[in-house]
């Protein structure tokens, strides 16, 4: 299986000249705990919600601050292309949480730890069959002392 078959695409990507303030809004309406920073569709870093906390508030930046003061500019990569093996290889020798996709040298993708765990969970469940969807699809609840859910 390929990368550009579980990742999430289009990412969410902001401009290097980007606000912290703006950027914050953003990955609030998005939902997403990081940014690609891209300038002309290149990628020039990426910023996360720990960036933002611990170099751009906790770093005594003020919130109009340009999100390039808190990136991580050397992002680590991988192709759209490239096997979901590559991607774990990647992922366990790098230590980072999210790998911005390329695909011809432009941003088409982000990859993060939770699509590649929801990739798996898809899997398993689809060997398991009904039974599993239906336990995925059960809300979750409160767990009595021997750990069976407590009736509503």
């Amino acid at each position: 299986m390929k990368v550009s078959e579980v990742m999430t695409a289009p990412p969410v990507c902001v401009a290097p000249d980007v606000s912290l303030v703006q950027v914050t809004r953003q990955m609030a309406e998005c939902s997403v705990g990081s940014v690609l920073v891209v300038d002309d569709g290149a990628l020039r870093g990426i910023v996360t919600d720990r960036d933002l906390a611990i170099r751009g508030v906790g770093g005594g930046l003020d919130a109009r601050a340009r999100v390039d003061a808190v990136m991580s500019p050397r992002a680590v990569t991988i192709d759209a292309d490239d096997d979901l093996q590559v991607a774990y290889q990647t992922f366990r020798r790098s230590g980072v949480r999210r790998l911005p996709v390329l695909g011809a040298g432009r941003v088409v993708g982000v990859l993060t730890i939770d699509d590649l765990f929801l990739d798996v969970f898809r899997r398993f469940a689809d060997l398991l069959g009904a039974v599993a969807w239906s336990v995925l699809q059960e809300p979750p609840g409160p767990l009595s002392e021997a750990g069976v859910p407590h009736a509503p």
